[in-house]
């Protein structure tokens, strides 16, 4: 060997031995401690690890796409090698759902699995599924249903309880209540003390029955304070003879929005001066031993006669006790009676009557108060011109009507002598009775005649009364109303008729003009 070990090895040439060359086709070479290294350019790589063809393979094929061996395509789609990433499209109703792009699309997107796209699946939880056009479509077990809106959980949430009640997201209210989901309904028990006074259970029992507009009952708003459910007590030890208006006021429970009241004619002109006429009203605590007032000590009665029990001072039989003065009938009146035809009612006579104005609150709608008719009358003058009249005057006039009287009967006749309320009455062959040839009922007996001097125990036979009678009307929330309460005799001063007054509140709901027997005589 004449010239020795002639050859360097570690070069690119020679590499590990002689002729053990390092290729750099697409990219460069290097030779590191007798191995071949190469760096392949962007887009080529050395796919079959030979050394001596450098970087053979190009990575933008559907066969090497961006790394050697990495497959773009696959059933079901259409592929392109796109800036060394496979890119497919799928066909109609397929998806690549497990991310591998060398299985194209294998997924149909009809399923429960895969409905309309790769992440949609339709849970049966609680019901049936069908993917119909790419959506999931739930048929829900009867008392169940999809409340997340999640088609994958399926009917997750039971809708019979009290946070979903016949339907997602209805919850029934346990505002003052205990409620319960039956038949896919909310039903709610009150607690003491509390009523669905609105009606609506969705609002749960939103009265309180301590205080006001709903004071004892619901709509029940008191002229006055509501304490603990019973509106405020402001006529506490009234004299009977007390001639103060307000008094009397007191007396019907007008605790509070009296603007000014005073003693009138039923024209609303003034009273006479005579000390007769004073005897027609008084303020007492009950009317003989088997009716009482109807709410705190007092109550206002007026008479035609004298507002007195047989045994107060001052009384006088309502049989013959003429105070002897006459006044005009009021606005509209006298009205005759529909059931005794041709009968003519005769001058007004003793007539008493309180005005009241008041101030209504914001947020009422009408009003309410008891009354009883009390009439000697009964049962010998019916249909005849003795046809004494209680009347209740409201201004402004309630709508619709031509005057302002607000009391009526059953029959909407006004409330006089032949009015068909009168039922508390008694005779010797009935009930029923008979008298000015119509029948009454007299259902509830003559108890409450007993020591009013109407009775059969002060005189030779009973006369009539109607019983505690409730008369509404409506006002408008914060306006100015007058009320007149006024009884007079008809065509003469003899055979007297009383009628007593109390209970007076505001009602918060839309009222009529109604008159009907208190449930709770």
């Amino acid at each position: 060997m004449e010239n020795g070990c002639e050859t360097e090895l570690g070069t690119l040439t020679d590499c590990a031995d002689c002729g053990d060359a390092c290729a750099d086709g697409n990219g460069s070479a290097s030779c590191n401690a007798g191995s071949c290294e190469i760096t392949c350019d962007v887009g080529y790589d050395d796919c079959d690890s030979d050394s001596t063809n450098g970087c053979e393979t190009a990575l933008g094929t559907l066969t090497d796409c961006g790394a050697c061996a990495a497959a773009c395509g696959g059933e079901n789609a259409s592929a392109e090698c796109v800036d060394l990433g496979c890119v497919l499209t799928c066909n109609d109703g397929f998806g690549n759902c497990d991310a591998d792009a060398s299985t194209g699309c294998e997924a149909a997107l009809g399923t429960l699995l895969h409905c309309g796209s790769c992440d949609q699946a339709c849970g049966e939880i609680n019901g049936t599924a069908e993917c119909l056009l790419g959506d999931c479509v739930l048929t829900c077990n009867p008392g169940f249903d999809d409340c997340d809106n999640d088609p994958s959980t399926g009917c997750e949430t039971a809708i019979d309880t009290i946070d979903n009640c016949g339907e997602c997201g209805k919850a029934c209210s346990q505002l003052n209540a205990t409620p319960v989901c039956a038949d896919n309904q909310c039903e709610i028990t009150c607690d003491p003390d509390y009523l669905d006074c609105d009606q609506d259970v969705d609002t749960g029992c939103e009265g309180d029955l301590g205080a006001n507009p709903n004071c004892g009952e619901c709509g029940i708003l008191c002229a006055g304070l509501c304490n603990d459910g019973v509106c405020e007590v402001c006529d506490d030890a009234l004299p009977i003879e007390s001639l103060d208006p307000l008094d009397a006021a007191r007396a019907i429970g007008l605790c509070a929005d009296v603007v000014s009241a005073e003693w009138v004619l039923p024209d609303g002109s003034p009273p006479p001066v005579d000390s007769n006429y004073a005897l027609g009203h008084g303020l007492l605590d009950g009317f003989g031993p088997n009716l009482s007032v109807r709410h705190g000590h007092r109550m206002l009665v007026l008479s035609s006669g004298t507002a007195r029990r047989p045994d107060d001072p001052g009384y006088q039989t309502p049989n013959g006790f003429d105070k002897g003065y006459t006044c005009n009938h009021p606005l509209g009146f006298p009205k005759e009676s529909p059931s005794c035809p041709g009968v003519v009612t005769g001058e007004a006579h003793d007539a008493v009557a309180l005005k009241v104005t008041l101030q209504v609150p914001p947020n009422v709608h009408g009003f309410s108060y008891h009354f009883d008719f009390y009439t000697y009358e009964w049962p010998g003058f019916i249909c005849s011109a003795f046809n004494d009249f209680f009347v209740s005057l409201l201004v402004p006039f309630p709508s619709g009507q031509s005057d302002g009287n607000i009391a009526f009967d059953a029959q909407g006749n006004p409330v006089s002598v032949n009015n068909s309320f009168l039922e508390v009455c008694a005779c010797p062959d009935g009930p029923p009775c008979t008298a000015g040839g119509r029948s009454f009922s007299c259902v509830q007996g003559g108890s409450q005649l007993i020591e009013t001097g109407f009775g059969i125990d002060t005189e030779e036979e009973n006369h009539a009364a109607t019983g505690w009678l409730i008369n509404k009307a409506p006002v408008e929330p914060d306006s100015t109303v007058t009320l007149t309460f006024a009884i007079y005799d008809s065509g003469d001063g003899v055979l007297d008729s009383t009628v007593l007054i109390d209970n007076f509140h505001w009602l918060t709901d839309p009222s009529s003009v109604v008159t009907e027997p208190d449930p709770d005589p």
